[in-house]
């Protein structure tokens, strides 16, 4: 036996430049009962944590999720909710009352949008002449035009559609999910990130936190250039053989520490299965490599053009991903791209023709594999618009305020209607006033087609059991179920 202070397992992983950094870590941790039998979720949680695929509470309708987050609030009567007293009233003095987020540039201006509507699909469903390329493939979506989260501002927007509630620091969706279920994959963390090239949105990590869940749980960021992953691989002098003979080492270090330690359950404390995490450094490096796509799967999500290459490229990535067994992916924007206060005539255009294609092609894609009826695609943002204009200081200054009361989002697959419209807002697209979706309703709807109880999925946490929805009342909203 080494003595700890010549040699603890900490000190070794950090003195011998263990090449696995962020990705492995908070994956591989706490996997010493990889070979275990699955354990179905219930109300204290599973005893032990790993990523091995876990039975749900009954039989789901989605496997896998892809969650295209769209930071900063795009505009509802401008892309998919149309209000002709909008346009009648154009200009004109708001009859009602509006609450604003930024004073200093409010107006009670009406702005009718700037933007045609028409009808699509054998559904008929209304969408903005921004959005041609999701136009075509209406019949397979879910629009949600009464969402409502009760707050106006970006960080609590934010914390409510992705982790429940208006406070920072908790779990997000993709850590429940992962909790719950697991993974399909023990090559590929099982909830992965793919960042901007312009970098993370506001408030960064706080879209892929695991909180104070287990930290194999938290989301792995996945960078747009190379490389992808940091810190992935070990230096020259300790690859192939040399990291081999370190891995049998540190395995055998911590089936020491695990003798002395029984039933222990410190995240480092059951460190196993490192050669895992070789395969893993292969792994992640082909499912992020689009080489192989076929010319016309890029040109299906619009790889060719300049405008839609990034997002597009990101979106194969997320389809591959779940291929490949990943629970949940998240493809994120930059900052608040969509927050449009003063540059709505020229931003939201641009936003637009960056994500439609890909966004579009993804649904397509995932269907002609035989994929969309096991994968939840979602789009949407924290917030919407107020029917209003501000800043009114001429036409490429023309922007919309912060909207929470009733907002869009659309869903594809995974157990959701294909060709429906849910929901309805007032005659301003203002509130929502008919089938209001809250944004626990959604998440306890969401856990529901994965096929667990949201009611029973907790984490046992300063004595009470908490759990996505934490208490308020949510409800499945059985009408979005195919």
């Amino acid at each position: 036996m080494l003595p700890n202070h010549l040699c603890s397992r900490r000190h070794f992983l950090h003195a011998n430049g263990f090449g696995l950094g962020s990705l492995a870590l908070a994956w591989l941790l706490k996997q010493d009962g990889l070979l275990a039998a699955p354990e179905k979720p219930n109300v204290d949680g599973p005893i032990h944590y790993d990523l091995l695929p876990k039975t749900p509470n009954f039989e789901p309708q989605a496997k896998a999720m892809i969650c295209l987050f769209m930071m900063g609030g795009p505009s509802q009567m401008d892309l998919f909710d149309p209000k002709p007293m909008l346009q009648k009233y154009d200009g004109q003095k708001f009859p009602g009352e509006i609450k604003y987020d930024n004073l200093a540039q409010a107006s009670s201006k009406v702005l009718g949008s700037p933007w045609k509507f028409s009808k699509h699909g054998q559904c008929g469903m209304e969408l903005s002449e921004l959005l041609p390329y999701l136009s075509e493939v209406v019949d397979d979506i879910t629009l949600i035009r009464s969402m409502q989260s009760g707050v106006s501002n970006h960080a609590q927007g934010l914390y409510a559609i992705n982790n429940g509630r208006i406070s920072a620091g908790r779990p997000t969706v993709g850590s429940w999910l992962t909790y719950g279920l697991g993974s399909e994959t023990q090559e590929l963390p099982a909830y992965m990130v793919l960042a901007h090239p312009g970098g993370l949105p506001t408030f960064q990590g706080e879209h892929f936190t695991n909180g104070w869940l287990p930290a194999l749980y938290q989301g792995t960021l996945i960078r747009p250039t190379e490389p992808h992953i940091l810190n992935l691989d070990p230096p020259a002098e300790l690859a192939g053989k040399a990291q081999d003979r370190q891995l049998d080492l540190l395995k055998s270090l911590n089936e020491e520490h695990l003798a002395q330690h029984p039933g222990e359950l410190d995240l480092e404390a059951r460190i196993s299965s490192y050669q895992l995490a070789a395969r893993m450094q292969t792994a992640a490096k082909e499912a992020l490599d689009i080489s192989s796509e076929p010319d016309y799967i890029k040109k299906l999500y619009g790889v060719d053009k300049n405008e839609t290459k990034d997002y597009a490229t990101r979106c194969i990535i997320a389809r591959r991903l779940i291929e490949r067994g990943v629970r949940y992916v998240q493809v994120l924007n930059s900052g608040q791209s969509w927050d449009q206060h003063s540059s709505l005539i020229s931003a939201l255009p641009k936003n637009c023709a960056a994500v439609d294609q890909p966004s579009a092609a993804l649904v397509t894609d995932l269907k002609q594999r035989g994929l969309l009826d096991s994968t939840v695609v979602q789009w949407g943002g924290e917030m919407g618009r107020l029917p209003v204009l501000q800043n009114d200081a001429g036409r490429d200054k023309w922007g919309r305020d912060h909207n929470t009361f009733g907002f869009t989002h659309w869903v594809a697959g995974g157990g959701f209607k294909g060709g429906y419209v849910h929901g309805e807002t007032d005659e301003w697209s203002h509130h929502a006033v008919k089938d209001i979706v809250h944004h626990y309703d959604w998440h306890a709807t969401l856990l529901h087609n994965f096929g667990l109880d949201y009611q029973k999925l907790v984490y046992k946490r300063n004595g009470t059991n908490a759990s996505l929805v934490d208490g308020q009342e949510a409800r499945i909203v059985k009408e979005l179920l195919a």
